[in-house]
């Protein structure tokens, strides 16, 4: 059996219900006093829930009704049912990837002074710079109360495990945003970056939440660390293709694309293509495209001419290619270890769905 896109799309669509009802268990669409005594306990005082639904569940919600793929938890889920585990037991853990996710892109679209997310205004544009950086940050802590919320369900040294495997992920996160931001603001020299330094950078910033998908059902289910450090591997290797793709559609967007055409040319980033540009143009084209990316302009023009420069050295198709080698390299080394089921093949055909996706 070979899973189609079509049939990714589906198994997201499936898997979204559960991981949106988990999301409103912890960040509902409004407060009220019960809610907001059960996650923090008796106020001191009183608690008022107004402000609370202007600032933090309205910017949120709006964020989190636009879509996005929830690729993250349902790959975690995935995980989950291909090792044997008890997908009610973990269910709360998909919150934690997801707003994990969330917030950290909340606070991303500040950083790169973005002015679209999926197809809309971001959160910063409709709500407010302070609103969205407490917002994005509440995220960010919330993701942590699904392992207080469910500790009488786990042994203590399972429960320990996880919280270490939480904070070692999302400490990485900053490692490679703090580098991705330093090479497109030139705090560092960008135009000498190797392509491992560049997969390290990806790694950190994008690989992290599906490694931290796969050392979570592993953890969660009881299995042996060297299979937590494989799968987190194989995992990571899904989170960079991502990222890849990511890198590719927006400079070749399809018509599901729901950001800015062009933006990592505003954003003067060094991504996989302009790497592989960098090392395969002549002087002239390589000057030129260092010109533009660090004038970090919006003229349509000039982002148009670098997109060109990219493309005429096969940038777009050798990206692609390292994506698909990467991916299928990893699945080779961690196939073996996962029991033939159903949840296999659409892990297999899920990897792959990363790489080809058009949206």
């Amino acid at each position: 059996m070979v899973l189609m896109s079509s049939d990714t799309l589906k198994f997201l669509e499936e898997k979204k219900a559960l991981i949106d009802g988990m999301l409103r268990k912890y960040i509902p669409g409004k407060f009220d006093k019960a809610h907001v005594e059960w996650l923090l306990g008796k106020p001191s005082y009183d608690y008022t829930t107004k402000p609370l639904d202007k600032a933090l569940a309205e910017p949120i919600w709006d964020f989190l009704d636009r879509g996005g793929k929830r690729w993250r938890p349902a790959l975690f889920l995935l995980f989950t049912e291909a090792l044997g585990g008890d997908v009610e037991k973990v269910k709360d853990f998909t919150a934690t990837l997801e707003l994990l996710h969330e917030g950290s892109i909340m606070i991303d679209d500040l950083e790169d002074s973005s002015d679209l997310r999926r197809g809309k205004p971001c959160t910063h544009k409709l709500f407010g710079v302070d609103v969205a950086i407490n917002a994005g940050n509440f995220m960010y802590f919330l993701a942590f109360f699904p392992l207080i919320k469910n500790r009488d369900k786990f042994k203590p040294d399972v429960l320990l495990k996880a919280w270490e495997v939480v904070l070692e992920e999302t400490t990485r996160i900053h490692y490679g945003q703090g580098t991705d931001i330093a090479w497109h603001r030139g705090l560092a020299d960008a135009d000498s970056v190797s392509e491992r330094e560049y997969l390290q950078m990806c790694s950190f910033k994008t690989g992290v939440l599906a490694r931290l998908a796969a050392r979570l059902a592993v953890i969660l289910n009881g299995e042996s660390r060297e299979l937590e450090e494989k799968l987190g591997t194989f995992s990571e290797s899904i989170g960079i293709a991502f990222q890849i793709q990511d890198d590719i559609l927006n400079i070749a967007p399809s018509k599901g694309w729901g950001k800015e055409a062009g933006d990592d040319i505003n954003e003067g980033k060094r991504t996989l293509l302009v790497i592989h540009t960098l090392q395969k143009a002549g002087k002239d084209d390589k000057k030129r495209l260092v010109e533009i990316l660090n004038m970090h302009t919006k003229d349509k023009k000039l982002i148009t001419e670098a997109i060109g420069i990219i493309k005429k050295h096969g940038s777009v198709e050798y990206a692609k290619e390292f994506a698909r080698k990467m991916v299928k390299d990893a699945w080779a080394t961690v196939e073996p270890l996962i029991p033939e089921n159903e949840a296999k093949k659409k892990q297999k055909a899920f990897a792959d769905f990363m790489v080809e996706r058009e949206i």
